[in-house]
C-alpha cells in the first residue's frame, strides 16, 4: 500500500504560479502512470495532466502551455508546475497513481492523495 501526500496549494493571484508536490510513501517507479486531477466545487473530478513510466505526458486542453507535470522516480515525487494561473483553475488538486493502467481515466487509478486546495483570486 502506497500513500500519496500532496502539498503546495494555496491562494495565488491571477497570472501567478504554484508548484504542487506529491510525495509517495513507497517507490513510484513501478507505477505505469501518475496523474494530477482537480475537482472544483459542484463539478466532477477531471484530469489535469498525466505522465507514464516512460515519460510520456498528456494535458487537458485547458492547461496546455501553462502547466507542466514531472515525475522523479528516484525520490518518489510527482510535481505539477502551474503558471499563468486563472480563476477557473481554482479547485482541489489530487495526485493519483495507476499500477498497471495507462491512467487515461479516473477509474484506472489505484491510489489517491487527500488533495491540496488551489484558489486563484485577486
Amino acid at each position: 500500500q502506497v500513500q500519496l501526500v500532496e502539498s503546495g496549494g494555496g491562494l495565488v493571484q491571477p497570472g501567478g504560479s504554484l508548484r504542487l508536490s506529491c510525495a509517495a510513501s513507497g517507490s513510484i517507479s513501478s507505477f505505469n502512470a501518475m496523474g494530477w486531477y482537480r475537482q472544483a466545487p459542484g463539478k466532477v473530478r477531471e484530469l489535469v495532466a498525466r505522465v507514464t513510466r516512460g515519460g510520456s505526458t498528456t494535458y487537458a486542453d485547458a492547461v496546455k502551455g501553462r502547466f507542466a507535470i514531472s515525475r522523479d522516480n528516484a525520490n518518489n515525487m510527482l510535481y505539477l508546475q502551474m503558471n499563468s494561473l486563472k480563476p477557473e483553475d481554482t479547485a482541489v488538486y489530487y495526485c493519483g497513481a495507476a499500477i498497471a493502467s495507462m491512467g487515461w481515466h479516473i477509474d484506472q487509478y489505484d491510489y489517491w492523495g487527500q488533495g491540496t486546495p488551489v484558489t486563484v483570486s485577486s
